[in-house]
């Protein structure tokens, strides 16, 4: 059923700005739906303590109802609502991260609906680092279950514009703040476990986590789709763009070469590449994702370069691949979701 959806565009007067947040918040509290930024990427907010306003967020992104939810805060004691304990480990990790990119998995007390958790009894919690995504949740006060903002299998929006073309009439709203900082989605973290586990790489790296925690591991089940998911991420295909995505990895002679023989067997080939390969290769379309050498930058622009092409422009899309270390990991996780095939030297 198809909906009119509100798009409040940005705003340089606060007074502005602080209506739209109310007018958003109205609707949430009425059980809608409604797409907000946050420093990762665009969230699909609901009242996460509502069964139906849940429900509502599946059938907008079209997600299978086995993959958890992770839920959005605006302070500490939204927390202690929803789980039955706090951990030592997870409070250290709250007090050096929050509020930022990183999501801790706890165990549920019961209060969010069944929906959010999949049937799991821990549940996925975070504070964004954003003011509007704060201004929303503190005016709402209720916590926001917020998968990203885009239909399921698409890669994330990391603009209001990604979000409308994805789902425009199947949303009550989209609160515009821009583009998103970080680029890629939060880390999971289970504090459930003796030693805490990375279920996704994202916006703190286990080199972040390392600083602070005496050991951490990174979850051995990442490149499993049987077992069923703790963390969302974890299950089915991801982030893919239109066109079929191929990786390339070996060096830029390498990758140049297999562009060359995909050009030549008559494909129309998209190219998605660091600066560095850029500047090797004489190409066109190609889309820079920034420096290899400055992951960050590849991280911010990797969404938007995935969405660019279209199935009427190119037959696929080849695409280099990355360093694993610091947020390389999370790069290189939603880079293998999304890819339907990997070129390697041997």
């Amino acid at each position: 059923m198809s909906m009119e959806t509100k798009w409040w565009k940005q705003r340089k007067n606060p007074r502005d700005l602080d209506a739209q947040v109310q007018e958003a918040s109205a609707l949430l509290k009425e059980k809608q739906v409604v797409a907000f930024p946050t420093e990762t990427v665009y969230g699909l907010g609901a009242d996460a303590t509502e069964e139906e306003a849940v429900q509502r967020i599946f059938e907008a992104k079209g997600r299978p109802a086995d993959n958890p939810l992770i839920v959005h805060v605006a302070d500490e004691d939204q927390v202690s609502q929803l789980v039955s304990e706090i951990s030592p480990v997870a409070r250290k990790l709250m007090d050096e991260f929050w509020p930022g990119p990183l999501t801790l998995v706890l165990k549920s007390n019961g209060t969010a609906a069944e929906n959010v958790t999949a049937g799991l009894s821990t549940l996925g919690i975070r504070m964004p680092d954003h003011p509007l995504a704060l201004s929303l949740l503190r005016k709402t006060g209720k916590p926001l279950a917020a998968p990203s903002a885009n239909r399921s299998g698409r890669p994330s929006p990391t603009t209001a514009d990604h979000v409308y073309q994805d789902l425009d009439g199947k949303i009550a709203g989209i609160l515009d703040g821009g583009p998103t900082g970080v680029g890629v989605e939060s880390t999971v973290v289970d504090c459930t476990t003796e030693i805490p586990i990375i279920l996704r790489p994202g916006g703190v790296t286990k080199e972040d986590l390392e600083k602070i925690l005496p050991q951490v591991m990174m979850d051995p089940a990442l490149a499993d789709e049987k077992q069923k998911p703790k963390s969302p991420g974890m299950k089915y295909t991801h982030y893919a763009p239109e066109s079929p995505l191929w990786l390339v990895d070996g060096n830029d002679d390498f990758f140049s070469d297999q562009l060359q023989h995909l050009k030549e067997d008559g494909n129309r080939v998209g190219v998605i590449a660091s600066d560095e390969l850029a500047e090797k290769l004489d190409h066109h379309p190609l889309i820079r994702c920034g420096s290899r050498f400055q992951l960050d930058q590849v991280a911010e622009k990797l969404y938007g370069a995935l969405r660019e092409f279209k199935k009427s422009d190119v037959d696929l899309i080849l695409c280099e691949t990355f360093s694993e270390t610091g947020v390389g990991a999370a790069i290189m996780n939603r880079l293998n979701k999304a890819a339907v095939k990997r070129i390697q030297t041997y």
